[in-house]
This record gives C-alpha cells, sequence and structure tokens, in this order.
C-alpha cells in the first residue's frame, strides 16, 4: 500500500485518480482549493472509504503543503492543481501564472524539503508527478509529437503549463528530486466541469440552446476517456523511471464539428427530440490564436509500461452523455449558479 498526496483531487481528472488509487488500497489525502471547477461532489463517491482523507487548501500555502507531508510521509505527490480552460487564460492569464508556475514551483521546493530529509530507502521510492497537457508542443499541421518533441505553447494556459513541465525537470537535473511528467490529450468523461466543449454541448443540446462550434469546425484534437488517463498515470507512477515524460494519447484525432455532431447523434439516442440536435449547431467567432490540430506519439509509454487507451471513443461518448442525463444532481446546481453554461476567451483581459 502506497500513501499519495494528490493536489487537485477533487477537478475532473484527479478525482479519477483517486478513485483509481483506492481501488488499489492506496492510502489518498486529496488537496483542493475548490475553485470553480474543484468540486467536493466529485469526491462523494470516496469520501467515506478507508484510507481517504480530504484537506481544503491550497498549494501555495507552503506552511499547510510542509505539515501534510510531515503529517502524512507519503511515498508520491501527484499535482493536478492547475487552472486548466484555455479560453479562461485567454480572458485573464493571471491566475494562470499564479497557480501553474508560481504554485508548481512552490509545491516543487516544498517536496525537495521533505525528500532531502526522509530516510535514503523512502527516498528510493518517493516520486513527485507532474500532469501535464500535449498542448504545450503547440499546433500541429502535420506528423505527432513525442516526448522529445520542442514546446512550442500558444495560448497564456499552454504556456503555463510548458513552464510548470521545465521547473519540474529542472528539480530532477539539479536537485535529483524524482519527477516524473504525463502530457495527456484531451480528456472527456464523467464530472467534466460544464464549461469544457463536450459537456459543454451535452448541456446546452438538453437545454435546447445553441451548440456553438468555432470557426468552420475544422480544428482537430486528440480524445482520451478520463478513466484511460486516470489508469495510465497510475502506471506511470508505479513503473517509470524518475527523470521521464510519458505522453498519454488514444490515437482519435477528429475535427471539432464531427465531434459535436456524434454527441448529437448520441443524445438524439438516449434523449430523443424534435428538430433534431444537430439543427442547433452555430458556427461561431474562432478563439484568437486558436491551435489547428494536436495529434500525440505515445508509443513510448505502450512499449516500455504496457499501456494504450482502451476505451473507444463512440463508446466513451454514449456512455458519457448517459452519465449526464443521469446525474442532473451534479451539474445543475453548477449551471444555475454564476456560470451559465456560457462561453469565453474572446476578451483582451491580461
Amino acid at each position: 500500500m502506497s500513501t499519495y498526496i494528490v493536489t487537485g483531487g477533487a477537478g475532473f481528472i484527479g478525482s479519477a485518480f483517486v478513485r483509481k488509487a483506492l481501488n488499489f488500497n492506496d492510502k489518498v489525502i486529496v488537496l483542493d482549493a475548490l475553485t470553480y471547477s474543484g468540486y467536493r461532489q466529485n469526491l462523494i463517491e470516496v469520501e467515506h472509504r478507508l484510507g481517504f482523507e480530504f484537506v481544503e487548501g491550497n498549494i501555495k500555502d507552503t506552511a499547510l503543503m510542509a505539515s501534510l507531508l510531515s503529517k502524512f510521509q507519503p511515498d508520491a505527490i501527484i499535482n493536478f492543481a492547475a487552472e486548466s480552460h484555455v479560453d479562461r487564460s485567454i480572458e485573464s492569464s493571471k491566475e494562470f501564472v499564479s497557480t501553474n508556475i508560481v504554485g508548481t514551483n512552490i509545491l516543487l521546493q516544498t517536496a525537495l524539503n521533505y525528500w532531502q530529509k526522509i530516510p535514503l530507502e523512502k527516498q528510493r521510492c518517493f516520486r513527485f508527478l507532474q500532469v501535464s497537457t500535449d498542448e504545450v508542443y503547440g499546433s500541429l499541421r502535420s506528423g505527432e509529437a513525442n516526448e522529445q518533441s520542442p514546446s512550442n505553447p500558444r495560448s497564456p494556459y499552454a504556456a503555463s503549463k510548458a513552464s510548470a513541465d521545465m521547473l519540474t525537470r529542472s528539480y530532477f537535473f539539479t536537485h535529483k528530486l524524482p519527477t516524473l511528467i504525463t502530457l495527456g490529450c484531451n480528456t472527456y468523461g464523467p464530472r467534466q466541469f460544464p464549461e469544457k466543449f463536450i459537456p459543454l454541448i451535452i448541456l446546452r443540446a438538453l437545454s435546447g440552446m445553441s451548440l456553438p462550434v468555432y470557426g468552420d469546425g475544422t480544428n482537430i484534437r486528440e480524445w482520451i476517456h478520463v478513466d484511460d488517463h486516470a489508469e495510465a498515470i497510475h502506471q506511470v507512477l508505479k513503473n517509470a523511471i524518475p527523470g521521464d515524460s510519458y505522453n498519454l494519447g488514444s490515437g482519435y484525432r477528429i475535427p471539432n464539428l464531427e465531434v459535436v455532431r456524434a454527441l448529437c447523434l448520441a443524445i438524439g439516442e438516449l434523449a430523443p427530440a424534435s428538430p433534431s440536435y444537430d439543427s442547433l449547431i452555430e458556427y461561431v467567432t474562432d478563439r484568437p490564436g486558436h491551435d489547428y490540430r494536436y495529434a500525440m506519439d505515445a508509443s513510448k509509454i505502450e512499449k516500455e509500461l504496457g499501456w494504450r487507451a482502451n476505451i473507444k471513443f463512440g463508446q466513451g461518448l454514449v456512455s458519457t452523455v448517459r452519465w449526464y442525463l443521469e446525474n442532473q444532481e451534479w451539474w445543475k446546481p453548477i449551471t444555475a449558479g454564476q456560470y451559465g453554461l456560457n462561453r469565453i476567451g474572446l476578451g483582451n483581459g491580461s
């Protein structure tokens, strides 16, 4: 049994990892600031599980982090804590710099202080895993990005994550802190905050609202189900060599318009409506600096760790639509509040 501190563990991917780790009988301490997308409801089904603890707090709180490390003596820190929406970073990049760069640096320094003081045997087993994104590679007209590809971030969000990755690598090379980095493609599935593309389309369709598609809808993204993503992170944490990084891709690369149409079809099968949902599709002004295409070479993790994505995209979409239909008590309080399924990201904020 391992003990993990999971920062940002009440978020979408973080909570999926928490459920995965608890199923392996690991002890999990979640630290989450419960900002807008950190949602305590994501953890409700595990709150009474043996080995689970929740602490509300911020990774920038050095004293809190130090006390948690001293109290729980973790075998790993998995950092999911991040501001993660590209459109929000276009509106204002301040919180992205503060959390994703400054926060990660504070977390790394606190982890280093802890790691340097624990027994040598425990030092060898310790890991700091930074959860990152394929967006750090930037837009690709052709080909695939592998782990040796240069960073070329094109949004404030991607730039902040690339900076955090570089800081993480620097702690490995400078201080020998045993770090790992995972770079995931676009992730979807249950419990994703409604501002993200797939839940936004689902919930707007169910509400009879227009379905906004940026530009002409030809921009391509690679998609992975959240359960596959969580499984991959767990594999890297357990089996990877410190200092390494792994792309977590699926090979499902689909234009945005096709994703919307597939969602309309899935929603129509589970919640029929007339006229059909695809009549709600509306082409809207493109996002500033909209990356055209993401594509990842994920062969390294398959060859070295034996992991590959298992959930087919069509199957995953249907199960995701079904989850949102069956769990309206999860999303209705969100959409009834300050966030109301609105499109953001066209401002010129700093």
